[in-house]
């Protein structure tokens, strides 16, 4: 049984038992999340999919850990012109397992 659900702007198929990054939430370390926006169910063979969301679906998580990803470096170069302009960033992360789908 898995589940595509929508969280931070991303989608994520995630299954019971599985730990995914998701984009910050602001909950403790943890802490039982429950994510609603659960765009389709699949149990075997039966299928189902919301418009835009299923009534009903959701999935409960656990907050494993806060964190920073690894560094993105966005480098901006103009041949010939002697220009060049290099930075980055590290996104913020929430690291989630997945403890349960309804729907």
């Amino acid at each position: 049984m898995y589940a595509v659900v929508s969280t931070g702007g991303k989608q994520y198929k995630v299954a019971e038992g599985d730990v995914c990054r998701v984009e910050k939430l602001d909950a403790e370390e943890g802490a039982k999340v429950d994510l609603d926006k659960v765009l389709m169910i699949a149990d075997g063979d039966n299928i189902t999919i919301g418009a835009p969301y299923v009534k009903g679906g959701k999935v409960t998580a656990t907050v494993k850990t806060h964190g920073r990803g690894d560094k993105i470096e966005i480098m901006k170069f103009r041949r010939r012109k002697h220009h060049q302009k290099r930075t980055g960033h590290r996104q913020y992360y929430t690291e989630l397992e997945i403890t349960g789908i309804k729907g």
